[in-house]
């Protein structure tokens, strides 16, 4: 009678807790809660796996897969310039020095420095007023040298590719350093004045050389940096420094042509002998047949005095 009073008093609690109006709301909920969080939690896990399958060794962040610098592409689509703000308002006072140029064009693209003339490895630009001006990078790139020199008038080197630099030479008041990257048209210096080109007055010296060979900067105005790298300089270099350091009297003698050269003068083939149209040829026959004839009798003479004797 007792476990019988039990279970019914059991039953009677259990059904008034299920009457109650909050209990199968709150059941729901937990349900539907716990529910949603497997469903999210199995989803992210997926993502996770899905997004370590795919990702690559060059996907990952700060990875470093080289120490080469890349280079912009920018500066492939440049084209040289020349170093001025304003090329209307420049002049050229002195032109590079081509060996495939006229005599005229190569004295005049000749400096003289310390009694001796050097081939013009660059161009000399000034300003038309004589006044200086601003100096700019003809091409982007990086500062490779910022050196004073008197004699050149300090030196600006702008590196452009491998092998591929531009100078400023006769410049002041720098307004970069090395280790500067510079872009096209950045105001680098100010013009100036050098000893080993005073006539050119205040002016810029520059230079675009490929290999340390000098070449003419004229040929390049305008073109892009692969114009550059696909020529040949290696010749053009041979002859600049065949030409360097010539004194004064050899170079004027080269332009007047007065004086040949050892090859000219040992390698000189002399013209065939003509025979003489006067006749003079048969007279020294004659004189050398009566000269041996007059042999023959003092021959004969002195045999006849031998038997005699």
């Amino acid at each position: 009678m007792r476990e019988e009073e039990k279970r019914s008093s059991q039953d009677k609690s259990k059904n008034s807790f299920f009457k109650k109006r909050w209990v199968y709301p709150t059941v729901y909920i937990a349900s539907a809660a716990i529910i949603l969080t497997g469903v999210l939690w199995y989803q992210n896990s997926a993502s996770d796996q899905l997004d370590q399958s795919e990702y690559k060794a060059t996907d990952m962040p700060g990875k470093k897969m080289n120490d080469q610098p890349a280079v912009e592409v920018n500066r492939a689509m440049e084209n040289f310039v020349m170093p001025v703000v304003s090329e209307d308002d420049a002049v050229i006072q002195m032109g590079f020095y081509d060996n495939d140029g006229d005599s005229a064009e190569q004295e005049a693209a000749l400096v003289f420095y310390d009694n001796t003339y050097h081939p013009n490895t660059g161009l000399d630009i000034a300003a038309k007023d004589g006044k200086e001006f601003d100096v700019i990078a003809s091409l982007s790139g990086t500062v490779k040298n910022v050196m004073e020199d008197a004699v050149l008038g300090n030196v600006i080197e702008i590196e452009h590719d491998k092998g591929i630099v531009t100078q400023y030479q006769s410049v002041k008041d720098y307004q970069v350093k090395v280790g500067d990257e510079v872009e096209q048209g950045q105001v680098i210096a100010k013009s100036g004045t050098s000893l080993i080109n005073e006539k050119a007055g205040n002016h810029v010296h520059f230079e675009i050389r490929k290999d340390n060979v000098p070449v003419n900067p004229h040929e390049y105005f305008n073109k892009p940096m692969s114009a550059l790298q696909d020529a040949n300089v290696t010749e053009e270099k041979a002859s600049s420094d065949a030409d360097a350091g010539k004194s004064e009297d050899a170079v004027e003698e080269d332009a007047e042509g007065t004086t040949p050269s050892k090859k000219d003068v040992e390698g000189t083939t002399p013209a065939e002998e003509k025979p003489a149209e006067d006749g003079s040829d048969k007279k020294d026959a004659g004189q050398d047949e009566d000269k041996d004839a007059g042999e023959d009798q003092d021959s004969s003479t002195d045999s006849d005095t031998s038997s005699n004797s």
